[in-house]
């Protein structure tokens, strides 16, 4: 196993607080939306079967973008994915008390997980047409190919937009001017770019990061892409348990999600209370061939290397498993085995409720589990499998899993801030 031993806060050193979230999914917008439909008993999850058959979808809900992106010209020239992306960076500043505030939003630092953005798929038809009106099939007119990509494709677009254009963007709508990063990587990316900002909080290399990812599940090119592959469920929706006895497969969800990570020192000198802290995170790739069965259980290695050993008793955990068999099935039997470290977890795949938003995945976990711990409660149950069982106690610490659907495993432990 390829292995990255996470960063927990060294003694006396900064810790990573959570000052601000940003969060818009199909359950609505802000922190009070979500908490309202993860939290109550009554909370109901929103999925499209309709427009993607036999795919279903938890569709992005109605936002006004302008509220966040004003400019037209801005609004013009962005895809979905971006503008989800953006709106949600937006929501997130604006929580932490940095939106307008230049001197603040200079230094903030931006790292973003992205994949590539929508494709313009009139501009693909116009060009699968004029190839098959050629005279002999496979033989098209010199030059046609680049001339219907040269005057259809907008100036930001080329085949599809790039990952960096989100980053961009939040940059000069926002006016985030410190550097920038942006991870690639699918699940991973989000485990990475979390990764990145703690330790450079905990080593004084940076006080003020904001971080996060977008995804638009709602979009035919991306259906086909993870189709091809496999990863997608089909027929009426199940929660992510309940998929692994009929094959496995993800539902994609539209989400953006962006925190705000601060220096506690840094945070405290400016008046700004926290949601919770990030005592830990780390990363991992695990081969995940038949040939090493059991393999699976060194990320027990990622956990020893993450924090001092868990309390004994419960523990929330919120899992990012995508649906996907055999990695959902592989994340569940070492969640079980939790148990054998002295652990009682109480399992919530927050996926069953939001869908799985694979870039912006883990950065939703961070930010469920900071608002379960601000507020001292755990969330109830997704699901009626039986996999997921009440938690009582108060929600202290929480862990947060974000294994891929393919590839990569990644953990991180949020907890209450000690803000004296």
């Amino acid at each position: 196993m390829k292995r990255t031993i996470g960063h927990s806060r060294a003694a006396g050193g900064p810790e990573v607080w959570i000052t601000g979230l940003g969060l818009i999914s199909s359950l609505g917008e802000g922190s009070d939306a979500h908490w309202a439909q993860l939290a109550g008993d009554d909370g109901d999850r929103v999925v499209d079967e309709a427009s993607f058959p036999p795919y279903p979808v938890h569709p992005l809900a109605d936002i006004d973008f302008s509220t966040q992106i004003q400019r037209k010209g801005d609004l013009r020239q962005m895809g979905p994915w971006q503008r989800i992306g953006v709106y949600a960076a937006g929501l997130a500043l604006e929580d932490a008390g940095l939106a307008g505030k230049r001197e603040l939003l200079d230094e903030t630092d931006l790292i973003v997980a992205a994949g590539n953005g929508e494709r313009d798929e009139a501009a693909d038809g116009a060009v699968l047409e004029a190839l098959t009106d050629a005279a002999v099939p496979g033989d098209a007119p010199s030059g046609l190919l680049n001339k219907t990509l040269q005057t259809t494709l907008r100036p930001t677009l080329y085949l599809a937009e790039l990952s960096n254009l989100l980053a961009g963007n939040i940059s000069i709508v926002h006016g985030v001017t410190g550097s920038s990063r942006t991870y690639k990587g699918e699940e991973m990316a989000g485990v990475s770019a979390t990764e990145d900002a703690v330790r450079r909080i905990v080593n004084g290399q940076g006080q003020l990061f904001l971080v996060g990812g977008a995804f638009n599940a709602e979009r035919a090119d991306l259906t086909l892409a993870y189709e091809l592959c496999g990863a997608l469920w089909h027929g009426p929706f199940k929660s992510v348990w309940e998929r692994s006895g009929e094959g496995g497969g993800f539902v994609m969800g539209s989400l953006g999600a962006f925190l705000v990570l601060e220096s506690d020192a840094h945070a405290k000198a400016r008046g700004q209370k926290p949601y919770a802290k990030i005592a830990g995170v780390a990363s991992g790739r695990l081969r995940r061939a038949r040939k090493e069965n059991g393999a699976i259980h060194r990320v027990d290695a990622l956990l020893d290397g993450l924090v001092p050993p868990l309390d004994e008793g419960s523990l929330g955990v919120l899992s990012g498993a995508s649906g996907v068999e055999s990695a959902t099935g592989d994340e569940l039997s070492w969640l079980d085995g939790l148990e054998n470290r002295g652990s009682a977890p109480a399992i919530r795949a927050y996926g069953t409720m939001l869908g799985h938003s694979v870039e912006a995945h883990f950065s939703a976990g961070l930010a469920l589990a900071a608002l379960a711990v601000s507020r001292q409660r755990f969330f109830p149950p997704f699901d009626n499998s039986g996999r997921e069982r009440p938690l009582r106690e108060r929600a202290e610490r929480i862990l947060v899993t974000g294994w891929g659907h393919w590839r990569g495993e990644g953990l991180a432990v949020v907890e209450t801030a000690d803000t004296q």
